[in-house]
């Protein structure tokens, strides 16, 4: 038995160079095997230096060489199985090195015709070669970036009762109510090409011509369906692929992108919702305070634009965030318009923000995050839940407790809302946005039987990345992007 158990713990994979320059084995001396790409390679006539890395980290490993025959054939981007020993390194840069015993190339790559070359690559190159920009160090440390918020997401979520779940991707309504949505149809339902051969004959009439039997979409958002499961598990989270067919070209928009989406029950209270995601994003902020990749995203931008010092301050920050109402915000937009015309919208109560909007209220007004709350209805889907009290701003029309949370450098990056638990006026929102109540039975029933009020939000997790990188566009924050007109891999 204690064998046993003693063979379900030991690692079932040799370290990678991340984990043997975090912990170097002991003794010293002892041989180990490393795996990786070669980064580059310098050498002289007594010695040769190649780094190496395998991706799990921003460093690599620098590999030293007295005889450099082992070297002879090492080139850029080729892959390479060193042996030798880790030992204190006395050069600069590096606090270890390994001195290579054997070498030993499994995958060449020819200099000559290697894409990745070591100048500097401008970004539709690398969108060209997406299968291969993984190598560069920017990308890899987004990557990196990406995994260590995932497990941060997961740690909040975790110590503060959250399950999570996994919600369907396809799906049967548009939660928006946008439109904005890929519509699902089986291949053998796509008309045939001029050039295809004809319908066979033989074909049976009855054969459906949704593969549901009615339509079906990639969704564009789990929220709906983690109401269903928040009305038994009361706290519930999901991060998931979510799809929007919108044809924006902006630094903002993905056709595929990934979104942080929670809901829980027993909530009556829009701070409440907000409290809980500055709790999610201060715990981020703290998580990459010492981040390698986050210092290799930021490096090379001027210092004055350098929001690191700023992110600290945020995770620390002994009061909360700014809040302000919608009306708040629009007042302040239309005061600095009149005095300064810079706006290309002008900005007007009863209209959405713009972008130029969101960006000037953390940007400038506030600078930094702000959650601005309380919209119109008109301007918001048919689940959010109208104010009890003042529900009417000033004759103007009925208001929802919901809000956005906007960002220096992004604008929007969350956006949440109380849920309608009132089954009455949920039924009143149905009609007035034009939609189907059948089609929203089931979720009417939520309300029915035993509905409670609950709440929640969705964040967008490459802006989310795009934020806290200081990476401009969002086409950057995730290995494959695809948006309108392009589909890379």
């Amino acid at each position: 038995m204690l064998a046993r158990r003693l063979l379900s713990t030991a690692p079932s994979l040799p370290p990678t160079i991340r984990q043997l320059l975090a912990s170097p084995p002991l003794p010293a001396a002892a041989a180990i095997q490393v795996n990786g790409w070669v980064k580059s390679i310098r050498r002289q006539k007594k010695v040769a230096f190649a780094v190496i890395s395998d991706g799990s980290s921003e460093p690599g490993l620098q590999a030293v060489f007295t005889d450099v025959t082992l070297a002879k054939h090492l080139t850029n981007g080729a892959s390479v199985r060193l042996r030798g020993t880790l030992a204190d390194s006395p050069g600069a840069g590096q606090a270890k090195e390994l001195q290579v015993s054997e070498a030993e190339v499994l995958g060449e790559c020819d200099p000559e015709t290697y894409p990745m070359q070591k100048q500097a690559l401008t970004v539709e190159y690398l969108r060209d070669h997406c299968h291969l920009r993984a190598r560069t160090r920017e990308i890899g440390a987004m990557l990196r970036l990406r995994d260590t918020t995932t497990r941060a997401i997961h740690d909040y979520f975790h110590n503060n009762g959250f399950i999570h779940v996994h919600t369907p991707i396809i799906t049967s309504n548009d939660c928006e109510g946008a439109g904005e949505t890929f519509r699902i149809v089986s291949s053998s339902d796509v008309p045939p090409t001029p050039s295809a051969s004809p319908p066979d004959s033989t074909a049976s009439p009855s054969t459906p011509s949704e593969y549901f039997n009615h339509p079906a979409y990639l969704t564009v958002s789990s929220q709906l369906h983690l109401e269903a499961v928040a009305a038994a598990i009361s706290r519930v989270y999901t991060l998931s692929p979510c799809f929007r067919a919108e044809r924006s070209q902006t630094s903002r928009h993905l056709a595929e992108f990934w979104m942080l989406e929670a809901e829980w029950a027993f909530t009556s209270s829009v701070a409440d919702l907000c409290t809980v995601v500055e709790g999610v994003l201060r715990h981020i902020l703290r998580t990459h305070a010492s981040s390698p990749d986050m210092a290799a995203l930021w490096r090379g931008k001027p210092s004055e634009h350098d929001r690191r010092p700023d992110f600290l301050k945020l995770a620390d920050a002994p009061q909360p965030w700014t809040r302000m109402s919608y009306t708040e915000a629009v007042e302040a937009l239309a005061r600095h318009h009149a005095a300064t015309r810079a706006f290309a919208f002008a900005p007007e109560w009863g209209k959405s923000l713009q972008s130029e909007h969101e960006r000037w209220l953390a940007e400038e007004h506030v600078r930094g995050p702000v959650f601005v709350t309380d919209y119109p209805a008109a301007l918001k889907p048919f689940y959010m839940r109208v104010n009890d009290a003042g529900g009417e701003a000033e004759g103007r029309g009925p208001i929802v407790a919901c809000f956005d949370l906007l960002v220096p450098g992004v604008g929007e990056l969350v956006g949440g809302s109380l849920r309608e638990e009132r089954l009455e006026l949920l039924e009143k929102a149905i009609e007035h946005h034009g939609l189907n109540k059948a089609d929203y039975a089931w979720y009417l029933d939520l309300r029915k039987y035993g509905g409670a009020p609950h709440g929640g939000f969705g964040l967008g997790f490459e802006r989310l990345i795009s934020w806290i990188s200081g990476i401009e566009s969002v086409r950057e924050c995730v290995a494959m992007p695809r948006w309108a007109g392009r589909m890379l891999l």
